[in-house]
């Protein structure tokens, strides 16, 4: 198939083949472990040679023959600048429950920000050969993917399920996977309300852009030479809105118009300004800076609903079609597959506001789908948060997964639970697990198109 030159500037570009300087990794120097991490425990970090960094974390007394090495794939993609030591220090101390639980952990920045699920995974999968060169094979090896890393690991997953060995292809490094607050679904599905957020949004406060400003399609984020800011951007959501004021402080039209946006995309208050970034400066990076200021999304026919007059939304709203390169480009690079052949255990708060609960559903479609649904198991929590949930839960899933892996036990929801019950007394009183629940489609909550 002939590829045009710039589908291929556009797949390099996301991918993060192209240009690539092919430096040896650095080798693991210690370093102090963030004061999250459990007494006793060895921290290293080093550079993985394209312009990342990665942290490696071993609990006291952890030795390769009987350890197990969760390697994280890590959130966002917020930052779009150049990777940080200190992105992966936050990453540690967030995820310092992997140490608390025995074992060790493995984490990279990724060699830059914005988008890049296959690139993610390339990186991630390199920082577990660093840990094995340097501290021996795990007994197993876990992959963790969290939020938009959850989309890079079961991307990765994908992409290392078969790999070279001295007689041919072998199964892959990985024995088992976590997703937890997974932003599932792929490129081309996961941020589709964030289209609709953006449409809708200028519909209701018509300030991103001003009228006096220049204009410019919805999808491309922000123009490049754009100067806003962050806080000038809350401070024109907050004019519109008074989403950061209190209830009662806020004008009837402030009500009306945070009503009619937060009721036809869905979403809470408190994430309104969260998701709006998203939809600005990383839409920015992934149309522009990936896609060859292509448009990968499509909202020509949605038909929104939920507000006083959803005739007149419809009527007034903006209206973009996608372009099939972008899509085709977006969806090779980050779109599941569901071609896996590990046991997959996953968590999702069911009042995520970040990453749709519904997000599972498209991810346990795709896998069914691929004819591996015995493979995968979603458990659910009655919480509010993305970030991170209770405590007590993730050794739970890391003992489920464990013992999936090791004895052939597949968890259900229920025993997850138990499990949970049984970690309260050294991590807190508060499992929060919904043995019973099973998140609705996708299209329950975001307007199929």
């Amino acid at each position: 198939m002939h590829i045009r030159p710039l589908a291929w500037l556009a797949l390099a570009t996301l991918t993060g083949h192209m240009g690539l300087t092919q430096a040896q990794p650095t080798d693991p120097k210690p370093h102090a472990c963030p004061s999250e991490v459990p007494a006793g425990a060895t921290c290293h970090v080093g550079e993985d040679g394209l312009g990342g960094f990665y942290w490696i974390a071993l609990p006291a007394g952890w030795k390769p023959q009987t350890g197990v090495l969760v390697v994280h794939a890590h959130g966002g993609p917020a930052d779009t600048g150049p990777a940080t030591l200190a992105r992966g220090e936050e990453d540690l101390k967030r995820w310092a429950i992997t140490v608390k639980a025995g074992h060790a952990w493995a984490g990279a920045t990724y060699r830059r920000g914005g988008f890049g699920v296959s690139m993610a995974a390339e990186d991630t999968e390199r920082v577990r050969r660093i840990f094995v060169k340097h501290f021996g094979p795990p007994r197993r090896t876990i992959l963790h993917g969290q939020s938009y890393g959850a989309s890079v690991a079961a991307k990765g997953a994908e992409m290392y399920a078969m790999v070279d060995g001295p007689n041919g292809k072998v199964k892959g490094p990985y024995d088992g996977m976590l997703l937890t607050s997974g932003l599932l679904g792929g490129g081309t599905r996961a941020y589709d309300f964030r289209i609709d957020l953006r449409v809708v949004y200028q519909y209701v406060c018509k300030n991103h852009p001003k009228a006096d400003e220049p204009q410019y399609p919805l999808w491309q984020g922000l123009p490049m030479n754009a100067t806003l800011t962050r806080a000038q951007l809350a401070a024109r959501v907050d004019e519109c809105t008074g989403v950061r004021k209190p209830a009662a402080q806020r004008s009837e039209q402030q009500k009306a118009n945070l009503a009619t946006i937060v009721n036809v995309i869905q979403i809470p208050e408190r994430s309104l300004i969260g998701h709006l970034n998203w939809a600005t400066w990383l839409f920015r990076d992934l149309t522009q800076l990936r896609l060859g200021n292509r448009n990968p999304f499509n909202n020509a026919n949605v038909r929104y609903k939920g507000s006083s007059d959803d005739a007149a939304l419809n009527a007034g709203v903006l209206r973009y079609t996608a372009d099939p390169v972008a899509v085709a480009e977006l969806a090779k690079d980050s779109d599941p597959d569901g071609r896996i052949n590990l046991p997959v255990l996953s968590l999702h708060a069911v009042n995520d506001p970040t990453a749709f609960v519904e997000l599972e559903s498209a991810y346990r479609e795709t896998i069914e789908r691929a004819g591996n649904g015995a493979l995968l198991v979603q458990t659910f929590s009655d919480e509010s948060e993305h970030s991170f949930l209770s405590e007590p839960q993730y050794p739970a899933l890391f003992t489920a997964l464990l013992q999936w892996i090791d004895k052939g036990d597949k968890p259900t929801p229920q025993s997850v639970a138990s499990l949970c019950k049984g970690y309260e007394a050294a991590y807190g009183n508060t499992c929060r697990l919904l043995p019973d629940y099973r998140s609705a489609p996708l299209a329950s909550r975001v307007p199929p198109r």
